[in-house]
């Protein structure tokens, strides 16, 4: 789980990722993806818009990586720490705040660094691109402008509907679908937690 992953740059060890999510998107019958796994286009969540969570300034922004083919080992690109992230976003959102969205669809990005953005506009496309195994869109806030070399820190949603857990990524990966087993509950303000089903209303 990346959230312990511990990244040393120049040096100093960072946990930028403390407090990531890596965002799937479920389909009918509780799966991410339909037919051929292998074609990022079958994912729910290929090529769905990424919006800005807060009003903020684009200070990065990294784009031209191709997609990956998923669930294999093969990588489009060498990765290292310039592509880690894939074809990214980087906004400013004020009070020291930065909020980083990674693995976009190349050429999708529709702002350039400097650019002024406001909560809800898209940034750019979900996809599959960098250190990625299957089309997601990561997102995490640090406390510093460089995507790993600073530190996660919590943030909160004002409001999601809890729809429950799935057993396991690797479960859901491999085609074992999520089954809802309890009703919705409105939470208010929260992180979603590991394994963690939500809806935005």
């Amino acid at each position: 789980m990346h959230r312990r992953t511990l990244l040393l740059i120049n040096g100093e060890p960072h946990i930028a990722q403390r407090f990531a999510i890596d965002w799937i998107k479920l389909g009918p019958g509780g799966r991410p993806a339909h037919d051929d796994r292998s074609r990022n286009e079958n994912w729910n969540g290929y090529g769905e818009d990424v919006l800005a969570v807060a009003d903020g300034t684009v200070i990065a922004t990294k784009d031209g990586i191709p997609d990956n083919v998923p669930l294999t080992e093969k990588r489009a690109v060498p990765i290292t720490l310039d592509t880690l992230g894939g074809n990214l976003v980087i906004l400013d959102i004020g009070n020291g705040r930065y909020a980083t969205y990674a693995h976009l669809i190349p050429q999708s990005l529709r702002f350039s660094v400097g650019a002024k953005v406001r909560r809800g506009q898209v940034l750019g496309r979900l996809g599959n691109s960098g250190n990625s195994d299957a089309p997601h869109l990561h997102f995490h806030i640090t406390d510093g402008a460089s995507a790993f070399a600073s530190e996660g820190v919590p943030y909160v949603f004002e409001t999601m509907q809890f729809r429950g857990n799935v057993a396991s990524l690797e479960k859901l990966i491999g085609d074992e679908p999520w089954i809802p087993r309890s009703g919705t509950v409105v939470r208010r303000n929260e992180i979603p937690l590991d394994a963690a089903v939500v809806r935005f209303p």
